[in-house]
């Protein structure tokens, strides 16, 4: 019998990270929604589309599609809370497949009104559970380029919907 030695012990991640958005706080809502949904990708542009449920207790997870013995994924989470266009919440074991419970919120928070109207998106992630080390220090680049994602996203929808209104459609 093969003994795999493991760091058993517990540890914790807790990320506090902030991005200005140049869209209002309502786009940036749905921008959220798309990067941790099907717009998902890795920081090497390959596609990672996820499912979210937008409801308190729906699942956020990775379908991996029907077998020939049923439907495979990844459960990464489930709502705890939404309060559209400015909160949500996500609980579970997120990227994590070992002992651990995992929390994540974004709070997005208006800055200005009318036309030139921005979002701050705070992100915070807070975990405990036998995290390796390489989780434990990998998480920030996740994050960072989640965030810098749902920014894009939300600038891009922002500038076409800008466009539109300006071209009359």
């Amino acid at each position: 019998m093969l003994a795999e030695a493991a760091e058993l012990g517990i540890h914790t991640i807790r990320v506090v990270k902030e991005v200005e958005i140049a869209a209002p706080v309502a786009i940036a809502f749905e921008a959220v929604l798309e990067e941790i949904g099907p717009g998902s990708e890795m920081p090497d542009g390959t596609p990672f589309p996820m499912k979210l449920e937008p409801w308190p207790g729906g699942r956020w997870w990775r379908d991996l599609g029907e077998t020939p013995w049923g439907r495979a994924g990844h459960l990464w989470g489930h709502v705890q809370v939404i309060k559209p266009p400015t909160l949500l919440e996500l609980c579970g074991p997120m990227f994590m497949s070992y002992p651990a419970a995992s929390h994540v919120q974004y709070r997005l928070i208006a800055q200005g009104e009318g036309p030139g109207a921005g979002t701050l998106l705070r992100l915070t992630h807070r975990a405990f559970g036998q995290i390796p080390a390489d989780h434990r220090e990998g998480v920030n680049e996740g994050w960072d380029h989640g965030l810098k994602r749902i920014r894009e996203i939300a600038e891009r929808k922002a500038t076409e919907r800008h466009e539109a209104r300006g071209t009359g459609h």
